[in-house]
């Protein structure tokens, strides 16, 4: 199995660089603008709705990726959002947004 592990660990850090590289990032399956199923297109009109610039890698376009990412993040669904927000107070604001609307 050494062929398997290597495309694996090739995979992995494919999916590091494109978390590294983009603040905001939506493995799905679709597009953005197309999005093919119902937790996708929820989670695309979230992130629009937030008026959030972000990235989506199509996980229907790639075998691997739609493999290795569950792997990756040890979650076994998608879409699956990576958000770099620790160095801004983006977090806490959206939050406070959310739980603002929800009252």
């Amino acid at each position: 199995q050494p062929h398997a592990l290597s495309c694996l660990t090739e995979t992995t850090e494919r999916i590091q660089v494109l978390v590294d590289s983009h603040p905001v990032l939506l493995f799905m399956k679709g597009s953005k603008l197309f999005p093919q199923c119902g937790f996708s297109n929820t989670a695309t009109q979230i992130l629009m709705s937030f008026n959030i610039d972000f990235q989506t890698v199509d996980v229907l376009a790639d075998e691997k990726i739609r493999q290795g990412i569950k792997e990756f993040s040890q979650w076994p669904t998608i879409p699956q959002l990576y958000v770099e927000l620790y160095q801004s107070g983006e977090l806490g604001e959206m939050i406070e947004k959310i739980k603002a609307e929800q009252m």
